[in-house]
């Protein structure tokens, strides 16, 4: 199924429900759930999943699994998406908090094979086989750390959302406690309660993250300038020691499949 709303297929009688779904650039699906669970697949560019607990950001050719019944929404950048909608109890296994997985090239290609499938598809033929390999195959992928915890007090999380809508490099964690009348050590202590890491941890991890959807289209060297790194192998350097991959893994990827 291409471009169908789940909505109108959601009640049909199967556990894997493929269907693939073309978006306009900076196009954000507001706040939504889904009673099935779903693996979000973007073949090209990239995605950011936000809940009320935190963010994933998706790279290319990369995917996210969310639970069902997860209030959310999505920012697209450039992205076509596949997308597997799973009966919950298909899938006992499934993770209870969203998770950005490295998606193996078998499943690319069943993704691919996937969105050709009709809705009321055969159960006990090629294409049942398919979709119960599907589940075999998301049973199989390993996650990416690729996520921001977000406070719990509102405070606290309005000053996190304003900083990823613009990861100014030069905020000071006393600006921070400035902004919710707290004095910079009280307000650290009651970040890392709240997060677990400190508000400088916290807005690193962030800007490193926003250079994700930026390498698709700009050069380590420019990329390292704009979030204030002094060389490229310094951006380089921090990026790898956050998220255990270089820039290199995330940066300039698109599926060849399509």
């Amino acid at each position: 199924m291409r471009n169908v709303p789940l909505s109108e297929v959601d009640r049909v009688d199967r556990d894997v429900l493929p269907i693939a779904t073309d978006y306009p650039a900076g196009l954000v699906l507001d706040w939504h759930e889904h009673r099935r669970a779903q693996f979000l697949y973007g073949a090209t560019g990239t995605m950011v999943v936000e809940t009320g607990s935190g963010t994933w950001t998706v790279p290319t050719a990369q995917g996210v699994m969310i639970p069902p019944a997860t209030r959310h929404r999505v920012r697209m950048i450039g992205v076509s998406t596949s997308s597997l909608y799973i009966e919950p109890g298909a899938v006992p296994w499934w993770p209870t908090e969203c998770v950005v997985v490295e998606v193996s090239s078998l499943l690319r290609e069943m993704l691919l094979v996937a969105a050709d499938l009709p809705a009321e598809y055969d159960r006990d033929g090629r294409e049942g086989a398919i979709a119960a390999l599907l589940l075999f195959e998301l049973a199989t992928l390993r996650s990416l750390p690729l996520h921001l915890t977000l406070p719990a007090s509102a405070d606290l999380v309005a000053l996190c959302r304003a900083y990823l809508g613009k990861p100014e490099v030069g905020v000071t964690n006393a600006e921070w406690a400035g902004r919710v009348a707290m004095s910079e050590r009280a307000f650290t202590r009651r970040f890392l309660r709240e997060v677990g890491i400190s508000p400088a941890a916290w807005r690193l991890r962030a800007r490193l993250l926003a250079a994700i959807p930026l390498l698709r289209s700009q050069p380590v060297t420019r990329v390292a300038s704009t979030l204030g790194y002094a060389s490229p192998a310094a951006f380089s350097f921090a990026f790898s020691r956050e998220f255990g991959m270089p820039p290199s893994a995330v940066g300039r990827r698109e599926d060849t499949n399509r």
